[in-house]
């Protein structure tokens, strides 16, 4: 796998800040002979006698001509993120002079770099596994403290010391029963088949509880979605406007106002929410209100997360009728809406399950914002949660593929068999931290970076 030397190859450069007009944009140079190309337009200290991890003042400038005041960071291998020479140049965020400097490199011998490239150069030389650079993406794209918390961890190798582990283990099972087939004749078992199957059953349990993690991870990542449902006028859009702190959808006393799904995202208590405003749910005859009505109830049947909104008795006992027909496995919760109006809190004495707020004046969207992320936080299996749909697909296959060794050995099938299996688990293991890799599976997931990571 990673059996390319370090420096062996071609500089290459790119903008690392977002495009457009900035105070500050930062180019990046790495390869070979980079800090001896940036060296050649770069006016002030000579960089290839610098320190690594020493910053310098001076001026881009070539043909005659001063193209900016710039700072030249070195970093000398091994010690830099792609561990080959690396420098970073920052100058001044004009498209104009950034354009300028990294003509001057190309025509000095560096080339433009392909999306993700320095990132798969840090993979190929050492730097991280594949999960870990994975996370670079993902901690770049992080719109939320959860999303964040998740891919720090995972850059910080958490997911990966897990399946480190877990190939270790069974590496060593493997190789017991390869050992195995070299003295077939003779009938020898090294690998205790017991002992083996404890192995199995702890491993299932491990990679069980994190696919399982998956649906958490994926919802952190891309928002958990939240359905407001509920009769006409009991103040859905209402709330959906106060959660966005935003005039989003259209609010009036007259029935039937939201004729469709509206939805929208907002971050509260450091997770990311997709909240789904729904038209009310009733008997109409009025054909496009009917289709709204229709559209609310499948948004119901793809929240995570229902807020059953009431303003009365009478529309709480139409939300618990709804409530039976809601699938098990969804949470919800009954809000009682409108506190600012006299006689509401009666009910609270009658019916204590209920959140009461006033949507109109935001009195407890804070308690619900908590309510909402304590339910999601309910569903995390732990520090180590699977965000990536790759990673999903490989351990579901190596989970599959463990279940054929147990299944083997409840039926005493011969090692050449149960060696099969275990080597198919830890070939889609591998697959995942990128010890096994193709060309092509890396040429997928680093073309989806940006150009400079």
């Amino acid at each position: 796998m990673n059996n390319i030397p370090i420096q062996q190859q071609e500089p290459i450069c790119a903008l690392a800040t977002p495009q457009g007009v900035g105070a500050i944009a930062i180019i990046r140079v790495s390869g070979i002979g980079s800090i001896g190309i940036v060296n050649e337009i770069f006016k002030g200290k000579n960089l290839e006698e610098a320190e690594s991890h020493t910053v310098h003042f001076g001026t881009i400038q070539a043909y005659g001509e001063v193209f900016d005041e710039v700072l030249a960071t070195v970093f000398k291998s091994p010690r830099s993120f792609t561990k080959e020479d690396s420098i970073e140049i920052s100058c001044h965020g004009s498209d104009y002079i950034v354009r300028q400097i990294l003509k001057l490199l190309v025509l000095k011998g560096a080339r433009i770099a392909k999306p993700g490239e320095f990132t798969q150069r840090a993979f190929l030389n050492g730097q991280f596994d594949l999960v870990q650079a994975e996370a670079v993406a993902d901690l770049i794209a992080a719109d939320n403290q959860a999303s964040h918390k998740t891919a720090l961890n995972q850059l910080r190798g958490g997911f990966s010391k897990k399946l480190t582990a877990l190939r270790a283990e069974l590496i060593h099972f493997a190789s017991l029963i390869e050992l195995e087939l070299d003295f077939g004749e003779e009938d020898v078992e090294f690998a205790q088949r017991d002992d083996l199957r404890k192995l199995i059953e702890a491993l299932l349990e491990t990679i069980g509880s994190l696919i399982e993690s998956f649906d958490f991870g994926n919802v952190v990542k891309e928002g958990v979605p939240v359905a407001i449902i509920g009769s006409p006028n009991v103040g859905k859009s209402t709330l959906l406007n106060a959660l966005l702190n935003e005039e989003k959808a259209i609010v009036t006393s007259i029935a039937g106002t939201t004729r469709d799904v509206i939805e929208d995202t907002m971050v509260m208590e450091g997770l990311k929410f997709r909240f789904i405003d729904t038209a009310g749910i009733r008997e109409t005859t009025d054909v496009v209100e009917s289709i709204g009505i229709e559209r609310s109830k499948a948004a119901m049947e793809k929240a995570d997360i229902v807020i059953l909104l009431c303003d009365s008795e009478a529309t709480l006992h139409e939300n618990q009728e709804l409530a039976r027909s809601i699938s098990g496995d969804k949470e919800v919760i009954f809000v009682m809406n409108k506190m600012d109006l006299p006689g509401q809190h009666a009910l609270l004495d009658q019916y204590p399950e209920l959140l009461p707020i006033s949507a109109q004046s935001h009195h407890g969207l804070p308690q619900l914002a908590k309510k909402l992320a304590s339910l999601v936080h309910r569903q995390s299996a732990g520090d180590t949660v699977v965000t990536n749909a790759r990673h999903y697909e490989h351990l579901l296959k190596a989970h599959n593929s463990l279940t054929d060794v147990i299944n083997g050995l409840s039926i005493g099938i011969t090692g050449d068999f149960l060696a099969q299996d275990i080597r198919l688990a830890l070939h889609h293991l591998g697959e995942i931290t990128g010890t096994i890799v193709t060309d092509d599976l890396l040429d997928n997931i680093f073309s989806k970076f940006c150009i400079g990571k």
